[in-house]
């Protein structure tokens, strides 16, 4: 028994000449997504989360979801804003009265 503890030992260790454990990998790999520009459908289909013993890192998950909630409210609400101009402008045109470039309407 107590040569074994001893070679397990001495292989763990190895002799403490080298490093006893490689670098370990970083917890996070860099952000696949798009920086520059809003992310696309081809950017979901390609991204790849790395995987970890059991399954995803969760925190890789949560960065991704949270990224992309993110820009999808932001989309939302820029539709929002442009349905509510289109809206306003289909109200105009009702009126009966022409638009005339330069001048501003009475709201």
């Amino acid at each position: 028994m107590v040569v074994v503890v001893a070679a397990v030992t001495l292989a763990v260790i190895g002799g403490g000449e080298s490093d006893v454990l490689p670098e370990a990998a970083p917890e996070h790999t860099a952000d696949q997504l798009p920086l520059t520009r809003p992310v696309g459908r081809a950017d979901i289909d390609a991204l790849r989360l790395p995987l970890a013993p059991r399954g995803y890192r969760m925190a890789e998950v949560d960065d991704v979801l949270g990224r992309l909630g993110a820009e999808l409210a932001e989309r939302d609400a820029r539709i929002a804003e442009l349905e509510a101009a289109l809206a306003e402008a289909r109200a105009g045109e009702g009126s009966g009265r022409p638009d005339v470039p330069g001048e501003e309407r009475d709201q």
